[in-house]
């Protein structure tokens, strides 16, 4: 929309003006009701040190996915992501790379893939299903990977792009700017 200096754009400044001088509570409001409405999901791309990928199937799915789920209100992605890895197949990760992005408009939804790998000390070959929706877990060659998910797929190509693997990094062999809240 052209707010140039024609009568549009004129009613247009104005409108905003208004706008801008009502309490910010009212405007998230307003903001909240005609934005478009999105998920926001966590998962993982968990790896071990013989790089393994753990992948999980959903009683409700067909192809293997991440394990991950939907961010709790206010809940920090990096937190989110541990935690559902956790919840679906027992093992206890830290993440090693911040979130790439996947925006999926159709369905209106965007996933935070992560890297991640088991913590030190916990045995990987532990993993099980640990809620109802999912099925089996286990851990695949990166070159003998079973079908996947759509949502899967694309956390893959979203994290090559950020570059290839490292487990180097600061302390517990996390890399600098990894999100808040993570565990070390």
């Amino acid at each position: 929309m052209n707010a140039g200096p024609g009568p549009r754009g004129r009613l247009r400044r104005r409108a905003l003006e208004v706008f801008g001088r009502t309490p910010p509570g009212f405007r998230r409001l307003v903001v909240r009701a005609v934005a478009p409405k999105y998920t926001v999901g966590a998962t993982c791309w968990v790896l071990r040190d013989d790089g393994r990928v753990l992948l999980v199937r959903q009683s409700y799915r067909e192809r293997w996915g991440l394990p991950g789920g939907l961010l709790r209100r206010g809940e920090d992605p990096g937190v989110a992501a541990v935690r559902e890895v956790a919840e679906e197949t027992g093992l206890e990760v830290e993440l090693t790379s911040g979130p790439a992005v996947v925006i999926e408009p159709g369905h209106q939804r965007i996933d935070l893939v992560f890297r991640a790998r088991p913590r030190p000390g916990v045995d990987p070959d532990q993993v099980r299903p640990c809620r109802i929706e999912i099925v089996a877990c286990a851990w695949f060659a990166p070159g003998d990977l079973p079908d996947l998910q759509v949502e899967a797929a694309a956390g893959r190509a979203a994290l090559e792009a950020l570059g290839p693997v490292s487990w180097t990094g600061g302390p517990g062999g996390i890399p600098p700017g990894n999100p808040p809240g993570h565990h070390t």
